[in-house]
């Protein structure tokens, strides 16, 4: 099947176009599909950087900054942005931004590019004396959901039927969150969202995590989910894409800001599906 194709499956339209809400949630098939969204995380500690570790009253900034030990945060993290998937028998599946950004490699990054002293610079205070920690700035996560033990993952040869998810339904519930975003000091982008969309015979949901470093790659992490009604299961597949942008020379530039059109583009380094069954 072409990759676009499967875009327009994956950009199929949502139903009319409602007020935004702070929370919102829809059952479906012995499933509820729930979402919270708020604004940005604070940038400087609410408590005049008094905060302690492990301490009652510590404010969201310092409870992330705790949490993770990453010398700097994205630009943008939104912290309350969640969707959870949680079946009558107790298992859950959540999409957060704490535990993607766990998965960010706190030591030196592989990716030799110009801007990362500039980068670095920008995130060290002027008055501040301390030594930016190596770590990888781009922020890549290979964050696939957090799953509790409801839920037990294992290897499988099924695939995710694209052909199904391509076939016209009515759209029962829709939504599209960003988890965090980072613009690496105006050198490309850096940005995991999650979308989920339920139809009469099922639901599927795209985690995509995009990256683009101007004048060196792009990288896609898509990890795919897909529920049939009357399954005691659903089908996780993850993809890594990635290509330098010297490998691109044929591809028109205007579509390095596109994730859905440079994805076709972009060759499979690595995939892996899996099935996720009640426990």
């Amino acid at each position: 099947m072409e990759m676009k194709q499967i875009i327009q499956t994956e950009e199929t339209d949502s139903g009319p176009v409602r007020l935004p809400v702070d929370s919102e949630s829809h059952t479906f098939d012995d499933w509820t599909i729930a979402y919270t969204k708020s604004h940005i995380l604070k940038s400087v500690c609410t408590n005049d950087n008094k905060c302690v570790q492990g301490e009652n009253g510590c404010c969201e900034l310092c409870v992330y900054n705790y949490s993770l030990e990453l010398p700097h945060l994205p630009d943008m993290v939104f912290h309350k942005n969640i969707l959870t998937i949680s079946h009558k028998s107790g298992a859950r599946l959540e999409f957060n931004p704490m535990d993607a950004l766990k998965l960010v490699r706190n030591e030196k990054l592989d990716l030799k590019v110009a801007c990362s002293d500039e980068w670095k610079e920008s995130r060290s205070s002027a008055d501040t004396q301390e030594t930016v920690k190596p770590f990888d700035w781009s922020f890549t996560t290979e964050y696939k959901g957090t799953v509790n033990e409801g839920i037990a993952v294992q290897a499988t040869d099924q695939k995710i039927d694209m052909f199904k998810l391509m076939k016209r339904e009515p759209i029962l519930f829709y939504h599209d969150l960003t988890l965090f975003e980072d613009e690496l000091h105006d050198h490309g982008i850096s940005v995991l969202s999650v979308k989920v969309r339920v139809m009469p015979s099922g639901f599927y949901i795209l985690q995509r995590f995009f990256l683009r470093v101007d004048h060196v790659l792009i990288r896609i992490n898509d990890t795919r989910f897909h529920y049939e009604k009357g399954n005691d299961y659903m089908l996780r597949e993850y993809t890594h894409r990635q290509a330098k942008i010297e490998q691109l020379k044929r591809v028109p530039p205007a579509l390095f800001t596109s994730p859905n059109e440079i994805a076709e583009h972009l060759p499979v380094v690595s995939k892996v599906t899996e099935k996720l069954s009640l426990t």
